[in-house]
C-alpha cells in the first residue's frame, strides 16, 4: 500500500488551497428564462463564483426566436425547438436551464459537454426520452465525484487503510451501498438534513480514515473497514444528494435520472480506484515509498482538517 503514496503527493499541494465549498461543488452555470407575455421572454445567467458565464457560454436559441439583449422574442409559436449552449466543458461542466412559463409551471434542463442541447415544446412539457435523460445524468454523476475532491480523498483513504486485496472489494461495496441508500432517500425528500453539518461530517470522515491508516493497531476501522465505510457512506450519500438537488430531477423519468446519476458516481469511483492501482503498479519499486506513505496521509489529514474547521465554523456563522 505504500506504493500508492507517490502519486498522491503530486496533487496534495493543490488540494491544500482548496476551500471547503469548492471541494465538493460542481462547476455549474445557471440560466433563467422567464415568459413575460405570450411568446416574449427575458433571460439571464445567474451569478457564479467563477468567471461570468456569458464570457464562456453562448446560448443558441430555437430558430423561431431572436435575441435582443436579455429579451427573447419567439412569436406565437413560443419557446419551442432546439435550445443549445456552446462552450460547456470550458470552465463549466454543465449548464442548468430553468424555464418559467406564464401559467406558473417551470422546468429544469441540464446540459453537459456530451449533451449540449435540449428540445423544447413551447410549454412545460418535457418529452425527453429515457435514454437521453439517462445519458445526461450518468455524465453528471461521473463529473460530480471526479470534481468532489473530498469524496475522492475519502476513497483514497480507504485504499491506504485496506490495501489492494479482497477486503477492498467488500469495503468499496459497503461504501457504495450506503451512499446509494441515502442519496435515494434524500433525493426523494424522505431524508432531509441541513447541508453544513453534512459537509462538516464528510470532512471529519476523511480525517478519521487518514488517522486510522497511519498506525497499525487493530482498531475497529482496521478490523471492520466495511462497517466504517458503510457508516460514513451514509453521510457521503447526503452530500451527493445535495449536488443532485442543485441539478434537479426531471418530472418524467425521475427514477431513471436518480439511478443513472448514482451509476455515474460509481463509474467515477471505479475510475479513481483504477487510477490509484495504476500508480501503485507503476511506482512499485520506488525506494522512497516507505517514507512517502505517512507524508501523503498527513497531507490528506491536514487538508481534511482545514475543511472540517471551516465547515464547522459555517454551521454557526
Amino acid at each position: 500500500m505504500r506504493r500508492l503514496a507517490a502519486g498522491l503527493l503530486i496533487g496534495l499541494t493543490g488540494l491544500a488551497t482548496t476551500g471547503p465549498a469548492q471541494a465538493h461543488e460542481m462547476s455549474m452555470a445557471e440560466m433563467q428564462v422567464r415568459e413575460t407575455t405570450p411568446g416574449e421572454f427575458v433571460w439571464q445567467w445567474g451569478a457564479t463564483e467563477k468567471r461570468p458565464a456569458n464570457e464562456v457560454l453562448t446560448p443558441v436559441w430555437p430558430e423561431n426566436c431572436h435575441e435582443d439583449g436579455n429579451q427573447l422574442h419567439c412569436g406565437e409559436d413560443g419557446l419551442q425547438g432546439t435550445l443549445a449552449v456552446k462552450g460547456i466543458g470550458d470552465g463549466f461542466s454543465a449548464a442548468l436551464i430553468k424555464v418559467y412559463w406564464r401559467d406558473g409551471q417551470s422546468r429544469v434542463y441540464t446540459l453537459t459537454s456530451s449533451q449540449t442541447s435540449v428540445q423544447l415544446y413551447g410549454a412545460a412539457d418535457d418529452r425527453r426520452g429515457m435514454g437521453e435523460i439517462a445519458s445526461a445524468y450518468v455524465v453528471l454523476g461521473i463529473e460530480h465525484i471526479l470534481q468532489g475532491v473530498d469524496h475522492l480523498l475519502f476513497v483514497i483513504g480507504l485504499l491506504f487503510l485496506v490495501g489492494f486485496n479482497r477486503r477492498l472489494l467488500w469495503t468499496i461495496t459497503a461504501f457504495t451501498a450506503a451512499h446509494s441508500l441515502t442519496l435515494i432517500l434524500s433525493a426523494l425528500g424522505w431524508l432531509v438534513l441541513r447541508p453544513p453539518p453534512v459537509e462538516a461530517s464528510i470532512a471529519l470522515s476523511i480525517v478519521l480514515v487518514a488517522g486510522e491508516a497511519l498506525h497499525k493497531e487493530q482498531t475497529i476501522a482496521r478490523r471492520w473497514p466495511s462497517l466504517v465505510a458503510f457508516l460514513f457512506g451514509l453521510v457521503h450519500g447526503l452530500g451527493f444528494a445535495g449536488a443532485l438537488k442543485e441539478i434537479g430531477l426531471p418530472e418524467n423519468h425521475m427514477l431513471v435520472a436518480l439511478l443513472t446519476f448514482n451509476v455515474g458516481v460509481e463509474i467515477g469511483q471505479l475510475m479513481t480506484v483504477g487510477a490509484a492501482w495504476a500508480v501503485w503498479r507503476a511506482l512499485s519499486k520506488w525506494p522512497l515509498m516507505l517514507k512517502a506513505r505517512p507524508v501523503a496521509l498527513y497531507g490528506i489529514g491536514s487538508v481534511a482538517s482545514y475543511w472540517a474547521w471551516s465547515r464547522v465554523a459555517a454551521i454557526f456563522a
